[in-house]
């Protein structure tokens, strides 16, 4: 029989050492997700697999919100993030300073989750769309790569926090297999 561990004895980080810790080179783009409990859901995978960075785009909220704050459990304090208007510009940005593009997003061309590569140490900016509209088509189109998880049943989509656990998961698991 196995016994459930404490909290105390799963030796997870202090803010703290979260901030001083290694990054993976992940980044997180929210372009105008609406939903306060995705956003702070969306905190907490960031810290799970030690996130660079989320974007909080549009009409996405940003800390400190109470509704946030009960998903995120803390997240929002230990992971960096920063408000940008626009997510085109962010993206235009991004790509300038070296991050490969990366929308989560039903499209022509997509490429299969379990089919996508990394490339060594190259940082990533997954980016996830609005629950009912998705990601832009004008951030789409400036994208390097569309990704998408394949689906096997009869809905069109997964809530937005759970894909962006599904896919932070599948490239950090890349990436740190390359290692």
């Amino acid at each position: 029989m196995s016994r459930k561990l404490e909290n105390s004895e799963l030796e997870r980080l202090d803010v703290s050492s979260f901030k001083e810790a290694k990054k993976s080179p992940i980044i997180i783009v929210l372009d105008n997700v609406r939903s306060l409990n995705n956003i702070g859901s969306v905190f907490r995978t960031a810290d799970a697999f030690l996130v660079q960075k989320i974007y909080l785009c549009g009409i996405t909220a940003t800390p400190p919100h109470k509704d946030i704050r009960k998903t995120a459990l803390g997240a929002t304090e230990s992971v960096d993030w920063e408000y940008r208007k626009n997510t085109l510009e962010l993206v235009d940005e991004l790509k300038q300073s070296g991050v490969r593009i990366v929308s989560v997003e039903q499209a022509e061309n997509a490429v299969m989750l379990n089919d996508y590569q990394v490339i060594g140490e190259e940082t990533v900016a997954l980016i996830f769309g609005n629950e009912v509209k998705g990601v832009s088509q004008e951030v789409v189109t400036a994208s390097d790569v569309i990704l998408e998880i394949p689906q096997f049943g009869t809905k069109h989509s997964l809530n937005i926090s759970v894909s962006t656990g599904v896919v932070v998961w599948d490239i950090w698991s890349k990436q740190s297999a390359l290692k």
